[in-house]
């Protein structure tokens, strides 16, 4: 399951993932922002579950990598229907972050980062609940194609 032959620390963090093309998307935010509407919203364009609520993340071989703990994988909560299965996949390699927030700039800084596990991961501030929130995902992981 990991990318490499040692074995990696593994750090557990509440936060959800999809993977569109090659890159993971990683999405952070606080209880109730809307991390796992937008990962069903950018399932619905496409993208593949990798883990809701909870992921395993590490680095590896230059990477930031992402997997569902063991006992969450295929499982989304989607509010008002409750916890739903899907196909899943895993290990991915993470291309963004995306921090969820309420507010923020229109036009925001070149070259943003989140800081995930001590280590830097291009990132784009969003609120989840735009209508265009997960097409302004894929156009960042499109800018970031050649980089990854």
């Amino acid at each position: 399951m990991f990318p490499s032959r040692t074995k990696p620390e593994i750090a557990n963090i509440h936060a959800s993932c999809v993977v569109s093309g090659n890159g993971g998307v990683l999405i952070l935010g606080n209880s109730g922002q809307g991390k796992s509407d937008l990962a069903l919203r950018l399932i619905d364009r496409g993208a593949k579950l990798v883990a809701d609520d909870r992921c395993d993340i590490w680095y590896d071989r230059g990477r930031l990598w992402c997997r569902p703990p063991e006992e969450l994988a295929g499982k989304l909560e989607v509010r008002g229907i409750g916890i739903i299965e899907k196909p899943w996949t895993a290990p991915v390699p993470l291309a963004i972050a995306v921090r969820l927030t309420d507010r923020y700039d229109r036009m925001p800084s070149v070259n943003q980062v989140e800081m995930v596990v001590g280590h830097p991961l291009p990132a784009l501030l969003l609120s989840a609940f735009e209508a265009s929130a997960p097409i302004k995902i894929l156009l960042a992981l499109d800018r970031l194609a050649p980089e990854r």
